[in-house]
């Protein structure tokens, strides 16, 4: 069965800025998830788009949301990716999720929000601790908003606390990262599989 991937990049850097560390993980998650006959299609840098606040699907003139939210929901895999600023996600990233709350309110007859049936995993950077607490944010906001997690669904890789090398920086992928970013792929296809061939059935009568 073939599967669909895309990745949304929420550094606070343009694609006109300097290289992303962030596109550095989802390219190692591109890579594990080929292996899995899984197509990540394309990565969203969101700072190039005008994401304007708020928590609707369409916030009106000028916001590109509603045209993000239509390509993410034709695929069967998000592949949520951001920086670590403070200790936590990026403002950018929670850009992202306060638009995805419209999702509540968006729920078909059987009380299936859009995102239902979708699998969803991460892939974070930094300098300092926070991954965790970065995951956890996304996690529990994504599942929330009606997608599915799956074990291991964190793909991360954190510097030297005080220090000044970024993962695009790094002479090759550790070890540990290749690893864990083969066993999110894994799981993630495996899930969002099963998903599409028996999607949740939502409520009855």
């Amino acid at each position: 069965m073939a599967l669909s991937a895309i990745a949304l990049n929420c550094t606070l850097k343009s694609s006109g800025d300097e290289a992303s560390s962030t596109d550095a993980m989802i390219a190692v998650l591109r890579d594990a998830f080929a292996r899995h006959d899984v197509t990540l299609s394309e990565t969203l840098r969101i700072a190039d788009y005008n994401v304007l606040p708020g928590v609707t699907s369409d916030e009106g003139e000028g916001d590109d949301w509603p045209r993000l939210r239509e390509k993410i929901l034709a695929h069967d895999i998000l592949v949520f990716g951001g920086p670590i600023w403070l200790g936590q996600i990026s403002s950018i990233a929670k850009r992202v999720l306060e638009r995805m709350d419209a999702f509540l309110s968006e729920t078909d007859e059987k009380g299936r929000m859009p995102s239902y049936s979708k699998v969803a995993v991460a892939a974070i950077v930094g300098n300092e601790d926070g991954a965790h607490w970065a995951s956890s944010q996304l996690f529990q906001s994504l599942n929330d908003t009606g997608w599915t997690i799956p074990a291991a669904a964190a793909c991360y890789w954190v510097g030297e606390a005080m220090g000044s090398t970024d993962f695009k920086d790094l002479d090759q992928v550790p070890d540990k990262v290749s690893e864990t970013a083969a066993m999110v792929a894994g799981n993630a296809a495996h899930l969002a599989g099963l998903l599409k061939d028996s999607p949740y059935p939502g409520q009855e009568g």
